[in-house]
C-alpha cells in the first residue's frame, strides 16, 4: 500500500513523521500546509515576547497536533508545558486564541532566568472528511471539482496506474490492494463515496462502512436495481433497516440527470456540497465555512493591543510575575470575554 498526494507515491504519513515526536524535518509552515491538506486540527505556538535570557527569539513558532510536534520553542520544560497546553486546547475542540506567560526559573526547572510570552492559536478544521473509493472515469471528473471545495479528501483504489498524473494538493491518493482495510481504519464521522469498477467490491465496502456505524454519510454509485439488490443482501446479513437506510444509492442529485462522466460528477458534487453545508448548519458552525457565511462578528475581536501590552511587559523574576497586573488567569478571562473564538 502507498499513501500519497504525489504521482511517485510519496507517503503523506511519512512526511508527517508520525513515528516519533520532537525535532522534525518539517518547518512549522510546512507542517501547517500538510495538516491543512489532511484536515487535521493543530495549534500554532508563537513567542510573542521575551525578557532576559530565553531559549528562542520573539517570533519563533512551533506547531502541535494531536500526535505530533513540528519545529521548536527551544526545548526543555517550557516546550513541554507549551505542548501540554496546546493538546488541552485541541481536546476542547474549539478554534481559539490565548496568551500565556512563562517564567524560566525554578518553577519550570530551567536556568535561563528570563521570561517568555507565548500565544496559542488553536485551529480546528471545519472541512468535511470524504473518502472516495474508485479512480475511474466518474471519479476523475469529480475529484478536480471537489478539490476546490472545503473538503479533506482521501482517494483510494487498488490500481496505482489508473490515477491521473496530477493529483490536487489537498487530495491524498492511496493505493491499497485491499480498499476495505482503508474503510475499516478511516476516521470517525467521515463521509464515504463508493465509485469502484466492481459491484462486489462496492458491496464489501458498503458492508464494512455500515458495520462501523459512525459514518457521516455513505453514497454508492449505481442504478435503482443495484440499490434494491444491495438492500436485500444487507437485510439478509441481518443489518437493521435503520442501518440499511444510511446507504444513499443511486448517488447524486435527482434533478441533475445524464450518463456522461462529467454529468454524473456534477450531480454528485452538488449532493456533496449540500451535505457539508447542511452539516455546518446542524452543528452551528456556518462561521467556519470558508467564504460562505456572512460575518456577524463585532469589529473588535481577539485580544486588543492594550491588553497585550500588559502581558508583554518585562517580567524579571518570580516576584514580578506574581505582582504583574495581567496574570495568566486574568489574561485568560480577558480572552474569554473579548474573544468568543475564531469561529464566531
Amino acid at each position: 500500500m502507498t499513501n500519497s498526494n504525489k504521482p511517485d507515491g510519496t507517503s503523506k504519513s511519512s512526511q508527517l513523521n508520525q513515528s516519533f515526536q520532537g525535532f522534525h524535518q518539517q518547518t512549522w509552515s510546512q507542517a501547517i500546509y500538510q495538516l491543512e491538506g489532511a484536515g487535521d486540527d493543530y495549534v500554532i505556538a508563537t513567542v510573542l515576547g521575551t525578557h532576559g535570557s530565553s531559549p528562542r527569539a520573539t517570533g519563533t513558532k512551533m506547531v502541535i497536533s494531536a500526535d505530533n510536534i513540528y519545529d521548536t520553542l527551544g526545548g526543555g520544560h517550557l516546550e513541554f508545558k507549551a505542548i501540554e497546553k496546546a493538546r488541552e486546547l485541541l481536546r476542547n475542540g474549539e478554534s481559539i486564541q490565548m496568551v500565556e506567560s512563562f517564567n524560566l526559573g525554578a518553577t519550570l526547572g530551567q536556568c535561563c532566568g528570563g521570561s517568555v510570552v507565548v500565544m496559542f492559536e488553536a485551529l480546528v478544521s471545519s472541512k468535511m472528511r470524504l473518502d472516495i473509493y474508485g479512480a475511474g472515469h466518474v471519479a476523475q471528473a469529480l475529484v478536480p471539482i471537489l478539490a476546490q471545495l472545503p473538503l479533506s479528501i482521501r482517494w483510494i483504489d487498488s490500481r496505482a496506474d489508473i490515477f491521473p498524473q496530477y493529483i490536487p494538493n489537498n487530495v491524498n491518493k492511496i493505493v491499497d490492494e485491499e480498499p476495505t482495510e482503508q474503510a475499516k481504519t478511516a476516521k470517525a464521522n467521515s463521509a464515504f463515496l463508493i465509485l469502484t469498477h466492481n459491484h462486489q467490491l462496492d458491496f464489501d465496502l458498503t458492508e464494512t462502512i455500515l458495520k462501523r456505524d459512525d459514518a457521516l454519510w455513505l453514497g454508492v454509485i449505481g442504478s435503482d436495481t443495484k440499490a434494491k439488490r444491495f438492500r436485500h443482501r444487507l437485510t439478509h446479513r441481518e443489518f437493521a433497516d435503520s442501518q440499511v437506510a444510511k446507504m444513499t444509492c443511486p448517488v447524486g442529485l435527482s434533478n441533475v440527470v445524464g450518463k456522461l462522466p462529467m454529468e454524473v460528477a456534477v450531480s454528485i458534487a452538488g449532493q456533496i456540497i449540500s451535505l457539508y453545508q447542511s452539516n455546518w448548519q446542524a452543528n452551528g458552525a456556518t462561521a467556519q465555512a470558508p467564504n460562505t457565511a456572512k460575518s456577524t462578528a463585532k469589529s473588535n475581536k481577539g485580544l486588543q493591543w492594550q491588553q497585550l501590552k500588559n502581558v508583554l511587559m518585562p517580567v524579571k523574576n518570580d516576584t514580578d510575575l506574581a505582582s504583574n497586573k495581567t496574570t495568566n488567569d486574568e489574561l485568560n478571562q480577558l480572552t474569554a470575554k473579548n474573544t468568543e473564538s475564531v469561529n464566531s
